[in-house]
């Protein structure tokens, strides 16, 4: 996995065998609703959070790896921002990669613990068309609940325990975005992370134990999106509040569809930052300790 290198002619090759059109810019062509970009009616095996490692690995190839978590809430109201990404994922990578070689990305689904089938969903770290690949196999359930808020921190979690990353000892971190429109969860219920991840946990993941293990870790961003289709502006002020106390206004960005793609090209491209050493830690029963 992470072999390879993006380019903008195997795009365009790709989308053209599962019948779309890139446009001169390089972008998917063509209006689309979320569930005719995401096809995938239930989780994808290979996207399975279950018991798996993600590696993000050093190579003759790609000596200087910049592993990337591109986290995507895919509950109901965010269906346009998804569809935003997959139709510019051409237009980011191929500007990414005119100015960093080695960016590997693992994208993930989030939705509620508490009431999705599918809250989790994760790709390997790759850095050529298995991008595209992975990201049309998203499950874009449109779930979420009445709880006022997704589980955004389902992807910090991931990072810690589910993530091994080889620019860990060359002293840098890894970056995670997350992407949505509702408030910064308090906790990840225990069970449900449990059953979802195949982790034995002690007790709920609470977000400021976790924030304080995950920036050890990764630079953490939110990008929350403004938009007429989404739910921004019903919980602007809790998003702001929530995501507020972890997040400055250099980690936390308002964005709409007209700079969302660039928005997370300047993220990857201008962080320069790094590492300390510390990880969430186990107990000898292999259970998390929080």
């Amino acid at each position: 996995m992470g072999g390879g290198t993006w380019t903008r002619d195997k795009f365009a090759t790709y989308s053209t065998s599962i019948g779309r059109s890139v446009d001169s810019k390089g972008a998917i062509s063509g209006n689309y609703r979320a569930q005719e970009m995401f096809k995938q009616r239930r989780i994808a095996p290979e996207l399975d959070p279950k018991n798996v490692i993600r590696e993000c690995c050093d190579s003759e190839e790609h000596p200087n790896t910049k592993p990337v978590i591109l986290a995507l809430d895919v509950t109901g109201s965010m269906g346009g921002a998804s569809v935003k990404v997959a139709k510019e994922l051409n237009v980011i990578m191929t500007e990414l990669y005119g100015k960093v070689k080695d960016v590997e990305f693992l994208i993930m689904g989030i939705g509620d613990l508490a009431y999705d089938s599918a809250p989790i969903q994760a790709s390997q770290f790759e850095s050529d068309i298995r991008i595209a690949e992975q990201l049309d196999k998203i499950y874009f359930e449109g779930g979420g609940g009445g709880n006022s808020y997704e589980s955004y921190t389902a992807a910090w979690y991931f990072g810690l325990r589910h993530c091994k990353l080889d620019c860990w000892g060359r002293s840098k971190k890894g970056i995670i975005i997350t992407l949505g429109d509702e408030p910064l969860n308090p906790y990840l219920p225990k069970n449900p992370l449990s059953e979802v991840t195949g982790d034995k946990l002690q007790g709920d993941v609470e977000t400021d134990d976790l924030y304080k293990q995950v920036i050890e870790k990764y630079e953490v961003y939110h990008l929350a999106v403004n938009d007429a289709e989404t739910s921004y502006r019903w919980h602007e002020t809790e998003i702001k509040n929530t995501f507020g106390k972890y997040l400055d206004e250099n980690h936390l960005k308002v964005v709409n569809m007209d700079n969302l793609s660039t928005t997370i090209v300047d993220i990857i491209t201008n962080l320069k930052v790094a590492v300390s050493p510390g990880i969430a830690n186990t107990n000898e029963n292999g259970e998390i300790s929080w």
